[in-house]
């Protein structure tokens, strides 16, 4: 079955590969982030604008909870698909079972940081007294659910690892679903507001994480959940935190931007600019995730390929991803430009100051979209090669080295609107670095393809005579 599968990474056409490695991507990313957008919505039209700023500002400590997932979950994942690889089932479930522990001790301890100082945490994040109440109603009760989430997405990963794709994505679309009914019922019928959403979206991760845990409870899976592997180990802890770090500290460098980024539209643009910011990010998020779904999926062809040498190939999976990336985006930005004021309709359904403000900044903030394809699939590139410091590079140049500087220094000049202009500032700046290391790294691979490779000079020294081969004086 390996051998089949390796077969095709080296001769199945890169179109289909690609197709068959992004989609499953594309739904996941793109169900994974209806979370929030979903929460916008019925808040937005069952409650307000105060409301969707009140979720703006849970932004950040949403992505924590994330983080928090991701760290755990994503090295566990990767160190018990070793372990199954090399056979070693009983080590791949001790793995399985510290990791369960952290995802739950982790966010329980995160749930009990914020209670002790939710205020001044929501506060720091952008909460003006408008919208602290708020807010307040919202994140409490994520809280009290963290460890919900925290199961349902991290150990959804090892179903993963498991070689199971779909059942991972049965996880996912159940938790999307059930948080739009629960939505629409808590807010709509039962008029419970900002606790309404809440509750339906920690409700919905339950059902999510009961999911999970049943699969590995009932038998159906190759890992299983035993109670004498949930003892804490740092052997293996310590392994499981070094493989996820990397991804930990991207979603926290993403937390501290979203913090930044809500303090400075308070300041400069008020409850109205946050409202419109979180709108923005919302739609922002339904248009790159199939972008990031297709980088994803092109990381396995590209590392396989590279590995074998293959680089033809390689350089046919980039090039294929980055026009399906870019096609992608330039829908998204057709569409934002066509309906508009529909888009932002979703989300505020009378409120004209808001729909005014969001359609005004979304239309500078994502202006230069279309080029952002380029450089998500370029950084996923440079992981799937194994170049951990140009992937890093590259993963955190818009964020980090562009966008959080020219957050600081623009509103200075242009006040909210500098907010605005930022995005598109830094997506010029990463996408120019990106290119530049992109035209270094193709060329790199081009000179790499005609050397010949290890086993064809070992090929070709065999063919020399054994005379030839010997000194002049034999």
């Amino acid at each position: 079955m390996m051998m089949d599968h390796s077969l095709e990474m080296r001769d199945k056409s890169i179109g289909r590969l690609l197709w068959n490695f992004s989609l499953p991507a594309i739904v996941g990313m793109l169900v994974n982030s209806l979370y929030n957008v979903i929460d916008r919505i019925f808040v937005g039209r069952g409650i307000g604008s105060l409301a969707i700023a009140a979720t703006t500002v849970a932004f950040p400590l949403m992505i924590v909870l994330l983080a928090v997932s991701i760290f755990i979950g994503v090295g566990a994942t990767a160190l018990i698909s070793i372990r199954l690889g090399e056979g070693k089932k009983e080590e791949a479930e001790k793995i399985a079972g510290n990791a369960i522990t952290m995802l739950v001790l982790l966010p329980a301890l995160a749930a009990g940081v914020f209670f002790i100082f939710s205020e001044p945490i929501l506060i720091a994040c952008g909460a003006s007294p408008e919208v602290l109440p708020y807010a307040m109603d919202f994140t409490q009760i994520i809280m009290l659910g963290a460890v919900f989430g925290s199961i349902s997405l991290g150990a959804n990963n090892f179903i993963r690892a498991e070689g199971n794709p779909k059942v991972a994505m049965y996880t996912q679309l159940i938790g999307a679903a059930f948080n739009v009914v629960f939505n629409y019922i808590f807010i709509f019928i039962f008029g419970w507001g900002m606790k309404g959403s809440a509750f339906a979206t920690i409700l919905a991760q339950a059902i999510s994480a009961a999911w999970v845990l049943g699969y590995f409870i009932t038998g159906r899976s190759l890992v299983k959940l035993r109670l004498v592997n949930l003892r804490p180990r740092w052997v293996i802890l310590s392994g499981i935190m070094a493989i996820g770090f990397g991804q930990f500290a991207m979603q926290i460098a993403a937390s501290v931007q979203q913090v930044i980024l809500n303090n400075t539209l308070t300041a400069y643009g008020g409850d109205l600019a946050l409202s419109a910011i979180g709108i923005v990010m919302s739609i922002a998020t339904l248009l790159f995730m199939p972008v990031l779904g297709v980088a994803q999926g092109a990381q396995p062809i590209i590392g396989y390929n590279y590995g074998a040498r293959q680089y033809k190939r390689v350089g046919d999976t980039w090039k294929l991803a980055v026009i399906a990336g870019t096609g992608i985006a330039l829908i998204g930005y057709l569409a934002l430009h066509i309906w508009p004021e529909q888009l932002v309709g979703l989300f505020s359904e009378s409120d004209v100051a808001l729909t005014a403000i969001t359609t005004h900044a979304m239309l500078i903030y994502m202006a230069l979209i279309p080029l952002v394809g380029f450089q998500i699939v370029s950084a996923t590139y440079f992981q799937a090669v194994g170049k951990a410091r140009q992937a890093a590079v590259l993963s955190l140049s818009r964020q980090v080295l562009f966008f959080i500087p020219l957050l600081v220094i623009l509103p200075r000049f242009w006040g909210v609107e500098g907010v605005w202009r930022a995005a598109p500032i830094a997506d010029f700046l990463a996408v120019s670095l990106s290119a530049t290391m992109m035209y270094y790294e193709m060329r790199s691979l081009r000179k790499e393809a005609a050397r010949p490779s290890p086993e064809e000079q070992s090929a070709a020294l065999s063919t020399i005579p054994p005379k030839l081969c010997g000194s002049e004086s034999e």
